[in-house]
């Protein structure tokens, strides 16, 4: 007796449907290994549709007024919140989350993005009205750029599905939203959600692969691609986009250094960069994996992260205990035990390093000292429970090998000197720079980075002008 398998569909025009041609992906469960789903594998006819749609839905809602946009995303903020209990079970089935952590520590952080952008949508900030010519007067608008493809990634379906439809929803754009192939369902999920609240057309879900994205992309309709996903991904949605000079933005690839001095309160940085490290198996671009520690507490730092590490625990989604669930996907299972299994010999194991189990795509929280800076693993990003660990003799050490990768997104400094702290966010070339802790976002604050990993703010009053375009008018004042 075989189980009957969910059928996910997309959600085009306000009607869910399958791709035309009727091709389909599976999805599995990463914490059974066990396909669970289908969800379409849309080709360019379904993109035509979902373009089409957006693009006849966008001068409606371009017109409506910032009120009724933010009434709008404050229901869905309302609905998601009253359907959490199924939101965070989607999320858990499709990514192998723990179910307690997913509902605690993301779907309230959602919400409460949702709300924010709601706000910013009354709140469009320019210079004023005035008279810079004799006998003319100029005004600034801000006005949406118009249909938005946003491409979403596995690691965190919901939540970066929430930090790409809000802000753009909430200028008066239209949205064509891909989730990733391996992780459609909440996605899926929240668009029967948002079904009865926005008009149709205004929010659109396309399941596929990256050819379905790259399609998106391509597209002539819209005017702005936003990609998070890695840096090869993030060239290529670039160079498409160049084509006919579509806006960009981009969050991509992070290599994120965590500077410890010898001052450091050294309890307090292992527990929260254990924390840091481990969240989500690692999957995150912010992902507290690069340690970097002063070398008269090196030897210290890395016997108890090793006994931190033997101590967390990976698992199931409903066991309280744990805090994280599998890597996402064969594929990712594979690269980061592809990491270990090619350290160098001066590289040493001090935790971890092996598959957990042979059912679902588990990895041990794993620590790795004795790492060069030119070492592969400190260079390229892991995105799995992997924590690197580097010693350093001074301040300029600590960053040059903290500057020194292709990734520029996030950094932490651990030390009780206000002044050297001061002088190490300054001179981190990284989009964001925590003192004395490391990964909280907030709303209200920007996250993007330089470098490689790439430009476009997420979050904050930037993160939603980057949906907008600015316009000069100028009328002369004799009428």
């Amino acid at each position: 007796m075989t189980t009957e398998l969910r059928r996910l569909r997309n959600y085009i025009g306000g009607e869910f449907k399958d791709a035309a041609d009727g091709r389909t992906t599976e999805v599995v469960n990463p914490a059974t290994g066990e396909v669970y789903a289908t969800a379409p594998l849309s080709g360019q006819a379904d993109v035509d549709a979902a373009m089409a749609a957006a693009a006849a839905a966008f001068p409606g809602w371009r017109d409506t007024t910032p009120s009724e946009r933010q009434k709008a995303l404050l229901k869905i903020a309302d609905a998601f919140e009253a359907r959490a209990e199924e939101l965070v079970a989607a999320e858990s089935e499709n990514t192998g989350k723990p179910l307690g952590l997913t509902a605690s520590e993301e779907l309230p952080p959602m919400v409460d993005q949702i709300r924010f952008f709601a706000g910013a949508a009354r709140l469009l900030e320019g210079r004023s009205a005035g008279e810079y010519m004799d006998g003319m007067t100029s005004i600034i608008r801000r006005e949406p750029v118009g249909v938005c493809a946003q491409v979403a990634p596995w690691n965190y379906p919901m939540m970066m599905a929430v930090w790409k439809f809000a802000p753009a929803i909430a200028a008066g754009n239209t949205v064509v939203l891909k989730p990733s192939d391996t992780t459609p369902a909440s996605t899926v999920l929240m668009a029967e959600i948002i079904d009865s609240i926005l008009p149709k057309g205004v929010f659109n879900v396309v399941c596929g692969d990256r050819e379905t994205g790259k399609a998106m992309v391509e597209h002539s309709t819209p005017a702005m691609a936003s990609i998070t996903g890695s840096v090869r991904a993030g060239m290529q949605v670039a160079e498409s986009a160049s084509k006919d000079v579509k806006r960009v933005h981009l969050e991509l690839g992070g290599k994120a250094p965590v500077v410890v001095f010898e001052d450091a309160d050294l309890a307090k940085a292992v527990e929260d960069i254990a924390v840091a490290g481990y969240f989500n198996a690692g999957q995150d671009c912010t992902a507290a994996t690069r340690v970097l520690v002063h070398e008269s507490i090196h030897d210290e730092f890395v016997a108890a992260l090793a006994k931190a590490a033997a101590e967390t625990k990976t698992g199931q989604p409903d066991d309280e205990d744990v805090l994280y669930g599998p890597l996402n996907n064969p594929n990712q299972l594979a690269q980061v035990a592809g990491f270990i299994e090619r350290l160098p010999a001066h590289a040493k194991v001090e935790a971890g390093g092996h598959r957990v189990g042979d059912k679902g795509f588990f990895y041990a929280p794993t620590v790795v000292s004795g790492l060069k800076q030119d070492d592969e693993i400190i260079q390229n990003e892991v995105f799995g429970p992997v924590i690197t660990v580097q010693s350093f003799s001074d301040e300029s050490q600590a960053l040059e090998y903290a500057n020194g990768v292709e990734f520029a997104l996030a950094s932490s400094v651990w030390t009780k000197d206000h002044g050297r702290a001061m002088r190490m966010s300054k001179n981190l070339d990284f989009g964001c720079v925590w003192i004395n802790t490391h990964i909280p976002l907030v709303a209200e604050m920007p996250h993007g980075g330089f470098k490689k990993s790439g430009y476009g703010k997420d979050l904050s009053a930037y993160g939603f002008e980057d949906y907008t375009r600015i316009k000069h008018v100028m009328t002369s004042l004799d009428g």
